[in-house]
């Protein structure tokens, strides 16, 4: 019978000392946790310019973070910064005249009936439907001071990572349990998730919100850029994409009479933007990650109830690591046990030759 040793049990109650305080600070710390994570994103895209602007430029680490903070808010925050408030505004007035909107769902319905024969949304589902929209502003309202909150976080934890980048590197390459190929590994497949997740995704969607725009421009539909916005936005979303925009855009104008812009606005979202989407996947396949689809659609689901829309991005991230980890873990131990197994399986010899000997003799 074998027997752990007085430093193996130390070691186990010292390991789960350091899971308790970690469980317990990431329940406490858990609201500033996607601020935590876009810090590290962030981190990951600015790091090559920083360490080019101090250690070749020979800048002053406070004032190369500072730049690039500045630049990431303008190219990235405000953009976005922008859309989140046009859509806001549509959505409280929306919410403000939720009587209106549902008496002309009503009306659409009842014509749509009529003309094809399909009933889309019955009284209660309507009444459901006014109900949910007067109860999503203040819950959405909440979500953008929650955001802002996680941004203005953000952006102090990134100002310490990138004037601290290569302490905190070497550190974390010194107590990371892993031998140094792993560890090596792990960062290597962290940047391309990180590149793939918080740059491929927002850019194919960014694209297909253009050529989206370009088409609601050309068919006349009204108030384009809104719906530029709100392409941009399902575009991220996994299977449906923008086709939750263009489709219901395309049977709603079928519906009041407007035949050919109808037409156009389906023929151009299935042929046009769908073929926008595979090329722009094409062209950056060799620059981003190709990430299943599968972890996309959970990602999707799990990160934008833990993190509400930016678990858009950080939700296909979150697995994406998740399962990497299970392989390092598995490259790192379990290869080991089987090796270990395969040599002391009777018969065999380090080198897999003849018969192995008895050492205990």
């Amino acid at each position: 019978m074998s027997y752990l040793d007085n430093d193996r049990l130390k070691q186990i109650g010292f390991l789960l000392l350091i899971l308790f305080l970690a469980l317990l600070l990431f329940k406490e710390l858990y609201t500033f946790f996607p601020g935590f994570l876009g810090a590290i994103t962030l981190y990951v895209i600015c790091r090559k310019w920083m360490y080019r602007l101090v250690e070749v430029r020979k800048w002053k680490k406070s004032l190369a973070a500072a730049l690039l903070m500045t630049a990431s808010f303008l190219i990235i925050l405000l953009p976005i910064g922008a859309l989140v408030n046009m859509l806001s505004s549509r959505i409280a007035y929306a919410a403000a005249h939720s009587g209106e909107l549902v008496n002309k769902a009503r009306d659409f319905n009842e014509k749509l009936h009529q003309e094809i024969g399909v009933d889309l949304l019955s009284t209660q589902q309507l009444q459901k439907i006014q109900d949910g929209v007067t109860a999503f502003l203040p819950g959405f309202l909440g979500a953008t001071f929650n955001t802002l909150t996680a941004i203005a976080i953000m952006y102090f934890i990134l100002y310490f990572m990138l004037v601290n980048g290569r302490k905190m590197e070497e550190t974390l390459y010194e107590y990371i349990p892993l031998r140094d190929e792993n560890v090596e590994r792990l960062g290597r497949e962290f940047n391309t998730l990180v590149f793939a997740n918080a740059l491929g995704i927002p850019l194919i969607a960014v694209i297909q919100g253009v050529v989206s725009l370009i088409g609601y421009l050309v068919f006349g539909v009204p108030q384009p850029f809104f719906w530029f916005v709100i392409t941009c936005f399902t575009a991220m979303l996994p299977v449906i994409g923008a086709a939750a925009v263009y489709v219901p855009m395309g049977v709603y104008l079928l519906a009041v009479g407007n035949i050919w812009q109808g037409i156009a606005i389906l023929v151009y979202g299935f042929g046009v933007v769908g073929i926008s989407d595979n090329i722009s996947r094409l062209l950056l396949a060799k620059k981003i990650a190709d990430v299943h689809p599968l972890i996309t659609i959970f990602g999707v689901i799990i990160g934008v109830n833990l993190f509400g829309f930016i678990g858009l991005i950080f939700g296909p991230l979150l697995i994406s690591m998740f399962i990497l980890l299970l392989e390092i873990y598995s490259n790192e131990y379990l290869v080991k046990r089987r090796d270990r197994k395969r040599h002391l399986q009777p018969g065999t010899t380090a080198a897999g030759g003849g018969p192995a000997t008895d050492q205990r003799k």
